[in-house]
C-alpha cells in the first residue's frame, strides 16, 4: 500500500509541476471565455461584407417593403430584368431578385448571381415577403393584420416539484444545461486523461525503465498509481477550471458594464432599487439556476466522474502495456470508446427528452454507460434506489475492470517487438505465472 501511495505522489506532482499542465490550467478559462466573446461580437457586427440586392418588382409593391439587416441590404432598381442580368454577369458579387406580378397568392421568386447567397440572406427574403403577402392577404379578406397581431397569448409552463417538505421551483432548462455540461465534462475526461495513462504506459515501456521499476513494485501497484495519480491531477484541474472560470467571468462583467448598472442604478427610484425585478431573460436565468440542487449534484458528479474515470483508465492501461506505439492502439480503441461514444450521441438525442424511459434506465445503470447517461439524467430527478445501484454497479465495474487488465498489464507491460491481437490478450489475461 505504501508503494501504491508514493507511485500515486510521483505521478501527481510530476504532472501539476509541469509548465505545460500550468499552462492549460490558466490558458483554458482564458480560452474559453474569449472564444465566447469573439462569437458574440462577431454575431453582433454581423459581418463586414453586406451583399447589397437589386429588386426588380414587377408588382411595384411588394420591394419597397423590404428593409435592410445587418446581413443585408435592399435597393429597388428602375432596370429591367435583363439589364440587371448583365450586371450581374459582370459584376461576381451581384444579386439581382425578381418579384414577379403572379405571387398574390405565393409562389416562386428567383435569386440571379454568380455565387451562392447565404442563408440568412434567403431567409431575410422570404420571411419580409411572407409577412407583406400575410399583410395583404388579411387585408383582402377584411382582417385588420394589427388587431390580429395584438391578440396574442402569452401562456408559459412553471414546473413545480412535489415534495414532503412542500412545492419548490424547478426548470427542465436548467436541468437539460446541467446536463449536458456534466456529460461534456466526463466525456472529454474519460479519453484526455485516460489516454494520458495509456501513453504514460507505454512511454515507460519503450524505454525499458518500466523493468527496473517492477523488480521493486508489483505490475498492479504501479498500474494502480498510474491510474489514481492522473485522476487526481484531472480532477485537480478541472476544479481550478471551474474556480478561475467563474472569477473571470464576474470580473469581466465587472469591469465592462460596470458604468452601465451604476448609471441603471441611479436613474431607478430608490424603492425600485430594493426590490429587483421580478421577470426578463436575467431574472428568469438567475431564478433557472437557483432551482438548480448544486449540493446534490457536485457530489454525485465527483463519484462518477472519478468512478468512470477508473473503469476507462483500467482499460487504456491494458492496452498501453499490450502494444509498443500510439499507432498500434486503434484496433483496441474502438472496442473502448464505443459506448461512450453512443452514450454521448444517446445524452443529445433521446436521454434529455426522455430521462425515465427503459433506455435511459439502462445507460443510466450499466457501468461502461452510466457515468454519462446518470449525469443527464440526474437533474431531472433519479429515484434514490437507482442511484445507489448505479453507484455500486460502478464501482463492481471498475474493480472488475481493473482485475482484468492487472492480468493483461502483468504480462503486456515485459513484451516487446511483438504484434498483439485480441486472441493474444486472452492469452496473457489467461496466463497462470
Amino acid at each position: 500500500m505504501n508503494k501504491t501511495l508514493l507511485i500515486i505522489k510521483r505521478e501527481y506532482f510530476s504532472r501539476v509541476k509541469k509548465k505545460s499542465f500550468l499552462l492549460m490550467t490558466f490558458l483554458v478559462p482564458l480560452l474559453i471565455i474569449g472564444m465566447y466573446a469573439l462569437v458574440i461580437a462577431l454575431s453582433i457586427s454581423g459581418g463586414d461584407n453586406v451583399p447589397t440586392v437589386e429588386i426588380i418588382d414587377d408588382n411595384g409593391i411588394f420591394g419597397k417593403g423590404l428593409k435592410d439587416k445587418k446581413s443585408v441590404r435592399f435597393h429597388v432598381s428602375s432596370q429591367s430584368l435583363e439589364q440587371a442580368k448583365e450586371k450581374v454577369v459582370a459584376d461576381d458579387d451581384a444579386f439581382v431578385l425578381h418579384i414577379p406580378k403572379d405571387i398574390s397568392s405565393g409562389g416562386k421568386l428567383e435569386m440571379f448571381s454568380q455565387k451562392k447567397a447565404g442563408l440568412s440572406v434567403i431567409t431575410t427574403i422570404e420571411d419580409q415577403l411572407n409577412d407583406q403577402m400575410r399583410n395583404k392577404l388579411l387585408k383582402d379578406a377584411g382582417i385588420d393584420a394589427a388587431t390580429l397581431d395584438n391578440i396574442k397569448p402569452n401562456l408559459s409552463v412553471i414546473s413545480k416539484e412535489l415534495t414532503l417538505e412542500g412545492e419548490k421551483d424547478s426548470s427542465s432548462g436548467a436541468a437539460m444545461a446541467v446536463g449536458f455540461a456534466a456529460a461534456i465534462l466526463i466525456y472529454m475526461s474519460l479519453f484526455i486523461y485516460g489516454i494520458q495513462v495509456m501513453r504514460g504506459i507505454i512511454e515507460e515501456k519503450t524505454s525499458r525503465i518500466v523493468e527496473v521499476v517492477i523488480s521493486s513494485v508489483k505490475p498492479f501497484q504501479l498500474m494502480m498509481g498510474k491510474i489514481i495519480g492522473i485522476g487526481l491531477v484531472g480532477l485537480t484541474q478541472f476544479l481550478l477550471w471551474i474556480i478561475l472560470s467563474a472569477t473571470l467571468m464576474t470580473l469581466a462583467t465587472n469591469v465592462l458594464f460596470k458604468d452601465k448598472i451604476d448609471v441603471i442604478k441611479s436613474e431607478m427610484p430608490a424603492t425600485q432599487q430594493i426590490a429587483p425585478p421580478q421577470s426578463g431573460p436575467g431574472t428568469d436565468m438567475i431564478k433557472a439556476i437557483q432551482t438548480v440542487e448544486w449540493t446534490y449534484i457536485l457530489p454525485v458528479f465527483i463519484i462518477f466522474f472519478f468512478g468512470g474515470y477508473m473503469l476507462y483508465s483500467a482499460l487504456f492501461a491494458a492496452v498501453g502495456s499490450a502494444v509498443d506505439s500510439d499507432t498500434e492502439t486503434q484496433q483496441f480503441m474502438l472496442p473502448i470508446t464505443l459506448p461512450l461514444l453512443f452514450t454521448y450521441i444517446m445524452s443529445f438525442s433521446f436521454i434529455v427528452n426522455n430521462p425515465d424511459s427503459s433506455l435511459s434506465f439502462w445507460l443510466s445503470i450499466i457501468p461502461f454507460t452510466s457515468p454519462i447517461a446518470m449525469m443527464v439524467r440526474l437533474p431531472f430527478g433519479v429515484p434514490a434506489w437507482q442511484l445507489a445501484l448505479s453507484i455500486v454497479l460502478l464501482i463492481g465495474g471498475f474493480i472488475f475492470t481493473t482485475w482484468v487488465a492487472s492480468r493483461i498489464y502483468r504480462v503486456g507491460i515485459l513484451m516487446h517487438g511483438k504484434k498483439v491481437s485480441f486472441k493474444e490478450l486472452g492469452k496473457w489475461f489467461m496466463y497462470q505465472g
